[in-house]
């Protein structure tokens, strides 16, 4: 009988993978279980696909449309934040807590949920998640956690958590192997019926050099090894035979040779107004036209005033040779992406395009937050803080330099952006006409195992 639970998210992995010899753990598991293309939520980028898995829900129903999103009404992007309350439906957790199956057997059951996105005051029993605290000249690192001081604990066992090895231009593995060991610290001491955890670092070897690089393939054999450790730690606990272990990645990669700058576009058109604050130019958003909200593949336009705008928007992203999609509000639905939260228009980039967030024309017009890692101050995903220019020791501008990017809808003719699902247990899930299981559904299986 299954007891536990091990959810391991796994970043860039595909069907393809298992066949590679690069995963012999994963691929075991497989193969005594079931595995399938794993068919993304719109868009196939880390918020909304990790908020679909944990409710069983689209994000037209849980409000997490990408990693970022404009506030209307006080004119402000918010990226990257954490807060639970930004999610509008029940989680895995909420349903335990609420006790809302009949059978009322989840009521001792205990979650554990490491370095998720929008876990931030959540209900599960155990947390963490980088919190660092920005003092007025430095910056102290952080992790808030549930139960209070549970990072401390960890601390004292593996280390503290390094945040540039989580993202940067010193991200690496390291941010993987620490995550694992606190995973395994958590299976080993508490033993929880559902664990949620990561394994981020192939993200990055992904963008920097391509899914095709001896990087990324020798990215995804670390990983590998490193759900092999917290298998072994299942076995450690006495909790193995009882468990399900699920393997699942949010999305796949493009492989991808420049960047639109889709708010030069706007504002080549006079749609973006920007405000000139001592030398440099900030984005007036009170009184720009459109603005978007770029995150990797897929960017979020919002307009102000009529519905006469939107059409002439249309009219100019039509002739932008690099945007193959543009979504407006009858799409939305198709897109399960209808939401007050998306934007006016969404635009989708060709397959080997990205969309990157600049206004300026001249970079000694950028404001400085451009030129560091700041992922809640610059209003769209900057892929190039995985960079650094050793010459001018700041982020570069170079938007050639990204090779792998992601976010677009999957595509069952070309095959694109399935990513991949794997169970060690065969479950009655069912794969749809295009033989793949959608993220939806895996939550959906989850809350009725409670």
């Amino acid at each position: 009988m299954i007891q536990h639970v091990i959810v391991i998210d796994v970043v860039g992995l595909e069907e393809k993978h298992l066949n590679s010899g690069l995963l012999p753990t994963i691929s075991a598991l497989a193969e005594n279980g079931e595995s399938s293309k794993m068919k993304p939520v719109f868009p196939a980028v880390t918020c909304p696909v990790q908020t679909s898995f944990l409710s069983g829900e689209y994000p037209n129903r849980h409000g997490i449309i990408s990693n970022g999103f404009m506030d209307r009404r006080n004119y402000n992007v918010l990226f990257w934040e954490q807060y639970n309350s930004l999610v509008q439906v029940p989680r895995v957790w909420d349903f335990i807590k609420n006790n809302k199956n009949k059978n009322k057997k989840n009521i001792d059951f205990k979650t554990a949920v490491l370095f998720w996105q929008n876990i931030l005051y959540a209900n599960s029993d155990i947390i963490i998640t980088p919190k660092p605290i920005h003092l007025e000249n430095e910056m102290k690192m952080w992790c808030y956690s549930k139960p209070v001081y549970y990072y401390e604990t960890i601390k004292e066992q593996i280390g503290e958590f390094d945040l540039s090895s989580y993202w940067g231009p010193f991200a690496s593995k390291l941010s993987s192997e620490w995550i694992t060991k606190a995973s395994q610290y958590t299976i080993e001491n508490n033993k929880p019926n559902f664990v949620f955890t990561y394994i981020p670092h192939i993200d990055y070897s992904a963008q920097r050099f391509g899914k095709d690089s001896n990087e990324f393939s020798k990215d995804l054999i670390f990983a590998d090894s490193l759900v092999e450790k917290i298998i072994d730690s299942t076995k450690k606990s006495k909790i193995y035979e009882n468990t399900q272990f699920i393997i699942f990645s949010e999305y796949s990669f493009n492989d991808v040779n420049g960047a639109i700058p889709i708010n030069i576009i706007l504002r080549n058109n006079g749609l973006l107004n920007v405000r000139k604050i001592g030398d440099k130019e900030y984005v007036d958003f009170e009184f720009s036209q459109a603005f978007a909200v770029v995150d990797h593949q897929i960017a979020n336009i919002y307009i102000k005033s009529s519905s006469s705008n939107i059409e002439k928007i249309v009219n100019i992203l039509k002739n932008i040779a690099d945007i193959d999609i543009i979504i407006t509000e009858k799409e939305k639905q198709f897109f399960n992406i209808d939401h007050e939260r998306a934007g006016d228009i969404i635009v989708v980039a060709n397959r080997d395009k990205w969309f990157s967030y600049y206004w300026w024309y001249d970079e000694n017009m950028a404001p400085s937050f451009t030129k560091t890692v700041d992922i809640h101050r610059k209003p769209g995903y900057d892929p190039l803080e995985l960079f650094i220019d050793s010459k001018k020791k700041s982020i570069p501008y170079d938007t050639s330099l990204i090779k792998g990017s992601h976010g677009r809808p999957v595509n069952m003719s070309t095959q694109e952006g399935y990513s991949l699902y794997v169970s060690n247990i065969r479950t009655n899930l069912q794969k749809d006409k295009s033989n793949s299981i959608d993220v939806v559904q895996i939550g959906k299986y989850l809350i009725n195992l409670l």
